[in-house]
């Protein structure tokens, strides 16, 4: 089977009707007539690989789409577009009402091509001149920034208005002092270190490879001013509580005012509530219609400011009902949403492209990753190591996707300071203000692998206190890389590559696989770096892949239900750089696997969520591990280990060599572990894919795991199979008269093959007798 290319980009209509409305109004108030910015012309530059949009971003107003879609406004303007732009010295004057040497596209990052800089610089200057629409006179200006990576000085027409250190949270200034009749000018300088001076970088680096990317600097999300009043909404924090059949509302704003809430379901309402700016209010919503990816139905919420029975201030919002909270399941804790289990299953996403770095180059483009997991059949996405625009988790809000959202890392090559650390919870907290009320987002990823990490167990019931209705992962990969697990939050998160396998859950914390897979195949004409091209197993062919990756999908069913594995995040949707191990080529012009037969394999193992525990107990004491029909035993009497019948005149030694002691397993003791009958210092491991009995130190982490295996019903009846703890899709097989650890999915040839049921299905009786 070859690839299929995509000829352009998935459309699909999903507007909601209040929204189209004002967003209509807002582009109608958009038009550059109040935008003159006189800039020098912009020399786009070519990308290493062109995506489907690359060709259709405007030179004069890119992203003109509004902004923030949960906080909307009828009025705006979007300064998006060419910006005068060039290098800044330590010593520079701010450049007032002086012309820039060159221009760029805002808000692309400098270094991408879509910028029209393409390289990257440390300190820079921005300039652009704007005049208001004649209709905001009399009102208080905001200057709205998305993002600005890292450390941004903004001036209005000669004077300061504010700075802002953090690179992935949206700030504003008002800057109605600042403001002249006619011509403004809107100045900003930028530095930007790339995480050397310890601020949250995720995976820029200035010097890109293997799984770190180029770097990102400067504005890289829309710039846009607002008029409001003097007494005006500044942000909404909404949380469902769907057992108090109400939504939990939080107006807050500048000044006093008596706020009025109104939710409808379509044209109906469905709840109104009254309360003050800065306090919490009840917002009753009876009969709630439950959010879920199945069936993401957004109510829409209009809020109104009024000061001595005067309407201030009005906006159109949008909230979700779901819950999401941890519960025992069949005997499992797992993530329970809306009160039910449902296994999540989704990719990594790491934001980036080829042409915009940071920045999609469209809407359509943003939210073209989010649709092929919704085609794919995903009911989850992790979005990794960054943070996006707004309009991403509206995306996901409306397709129907839950969020795993990860905070932005500190760099991995430099010890973290006290300063470095209180940055990081600074702007971490305002990451999660600025988007807690979206429906999609269910979990927070306070750090990854290790990188950068502190505080581990301080920082997850910090996170818990700020958003109490979600989940916290303290660390995704605690089994990886040197990270310290801080042994608290609601998830223990493993990565295994290529895997899959699972961590055992506790009462206080669900298993789940934070990271697995990273299949990779290579498709000429689509790499960003042929000669430095890797994944993490590299497949010849297309059909390769698609039998490899259905494999991986195939072996988690058996986890969720036998080890209590709750979700798994394969490596990633879409190539990324010199990483190949996409479902997606990093342009995504490509789909390189058969999303008929994908979107069967997830929908299915979705639907096994609730699907019955088939593992078995071994009662402690003596056995022998036998092949069915027939009188073989799994011998110790040489190494690595093999099997076969007992000798015609079996002395005491032949007989203790098909004899171990079932125990409680080492590193579980839900499973079970085998001791040798001759040693009781020695235990049955696997060790590099062989089966052996060895004394090691069972103090040892990786000897526990290694000797512990989770016996389960066998997939023909016939026995059981003995699941490695800690390489959950393999088993103790017989092959060629040895033992082997094996993956019905892996490449060796002790993998897979159509007698791998037969292989790995044993008998547990008594210890044969003299």
């Amino acid at each position: 089977m070859h690839p299929r290319r995509l000829t352009r980009p998935f459309h699909r209509s999903q507007t909601v009707r209040w929204l189209a409305r004002a967003l209509a109004v807002a582009l109608a108030v958009v038009g550059l007539a109040g935008a003159e910015g006189g800039q020098v012309s912009l020399q786009p530059k070519e990308p290493l690989l062109r995506t489907p949009w690359t060709a259709q971003v405007s030179t004069t107003r890119p992203l003109p789409e509004y902004p923030r879609p949960q906080l909307v406004r009828p009025e705006w303007l979007n300064l998006n577009g060419p910006w005068q732009f060039q290098a800044a010295g330590s010593g520079d004057a701010v450049p007032v009402r002086r012309t820039l040497r060159e221009t760029v596209l805002v808000p692309f990052p400098v270094e991408s091509a879509l910028s029209g800089v393409a390289r990257h610089e440390a300190a820079m200057w921005y300039r652009r001149t704007f005049t208001l629409p004649a209709g905001w006179t009399g009102r208080r200006v905001l200057l709205h920034f998305g993002a600005v990576d890292t450390v941004a000085a903004v001036y209005v027409n000669g004077r300061p208005v504010g700075t802002h250190r953090g690179g992935y949270d949206a700030f504003s200034f008002d800057i109605t002092p600042q403001l002249v009749r006619g011509v403004n000018e809107v100045i900003v300088h930028v530095l930007d270190d790339t995480g050397e001076g310890g601020a949250p970088v995720g995976k820029q680096r200035l010097e890109p490879s293997g799984i770190f990317y180029a770097a990102s600097s400067g504005i890289w999300q829309t710039v846009w001013l607002e008029p409001v009043a003097a007494t005006h909404v500044s942000r909404l924090t909404l949380t469902p509580d769907v057992p108090g059949r109400a939504l939990r509302a939080t107006v807050q704003g500048t000044g006093q005012g008596r706020v009025h809430l109104t939710a409808k379901a379509g044209a109906t309402v469905v709840g109104t509530a009254t309360g003050e700016l800065g306090q919490e209010i009840r917002l009753p919503v009876p009969a709630a219609h439950l959010w879920s990816p199945d069936d993401p139905f957004l109510y829409t919420l209009t809020v109104t400011v009024e000061q001595g029975g005067r309407t201030v201030d009005r906006v159109q919002s949008y909230f979700g009902m779901r819950s999401i909270g941890l519960a025992t399941v069949n005997g499992w804790t797992r993530p329970v949403l809306n009160g039910k289990f449902v296994f999540q299953l989704g990719t990594l996403d790491q934001g980036y492209w080829p042409d915009g770095l940071y920045t999609a180059p469209t809407d359509d483009a943003l939210k073209f990753d989010l649709v092929k997991h919704k085609e794919l059949g995903f009911n989850m996405v992790r979005k990794h190591i960054k943070v996006e625009p707004q309009r991403w988790y509206y995306w996901a809000d409306k397709l129907g996707l839950l969020v795993w959202q990860d905070m932005p890392s500190m760099m991995t090559e430099l010890p973290v300071t006290p300063g470095a650390a209180n940055e990081f919870v600074r702007e971490y907290r305002r990451i999660i203000d600025q988007h807690r009320s979206s429906p999609a987002i269910v979990t927070w990823v306070n750090q990854n692998e290790g990188w950068g990490q502190f505080a581990q167990a301080p920082l997850a019931e910090a996170v818990r206190r700020w958003d109490p209705s979600r989940l916290v992962n303290n660390m995704s990969g605690i089994n990886c890389c040197g990270a310290r697990d801080g042994g608290n939050g609601d998830l223990a998160d493993w990565h295994v590559y290529v895997g899959p396998s699972s961590p055992s859950p506790s009462a206080r914390r669900a298993a789940v696989l934070g990271e697995f897979g990273g299949l990779g195949l290579r498709t000429p004409g689509h790499e960003w770096s042929p000669a430095t091209s890797f994944s993490y197993e590299m497949q010849d062919t297309a059909a390769d892949l698609n039998r490899r990756y259905l494999g991986l999908i195939g072996s988690l069913r058996p986890m969720i239900a036998n080890a209590g594995l709750s979700a798994a995040i394969y490596t990633e949707i879409t190539d990324v750089e010199g990483e190949v191990n996409g479902l997606l080529t990093y342009d995504r012009q490509v789909l390189k696997v058969d999303a008929a037969r994908v979107r069967a394999a997830h929908r299915a193992l979705i639907a096994a969520s609730g699907a019955p525990s088939t593992r078995v107990p071994i009662r402690p004491g003596p056995v022998a591990l036998g092949v069915p029909g027939g009188a073989s035993f799994l011998l110790y009497t040489a190494d690595p280990l093999q099997y076969g019948p007992l000798p015609a005149s079996a002395s005491v030694t032949d007989l203790l060599g098909a004899t171990l002691v079932s125990v409680p397993g080492l590193a579980d003791p839900t499973c079970t572990s085998f001791r040798s009958a001759r040693d009781p210092q020695s235990y049955l491991r696997h060790r590099e894919s062989l089966l052996h009995v060895e004394a090691d130190d069972v103090t040892s982490l990786g000897f526990r795991q290694d000797a512990t295996f989770c016996p389960q019903r066998s997939a023909d009846g016939a026995g059981v199979t003995l699941v490695s703890y800690n390489f959950r899709a393999a088993a103790i097989r017989r092959y060629q008269g040895t033992l082997w650890l094996a993956d019905p999915g892996g490449t060796q040839p002790w993998d897979g093959g159509s007698t791998y049921t037969r292989d790995v299905t044993w008998t547990i009786g008594a210890p044969p007798k003299p």
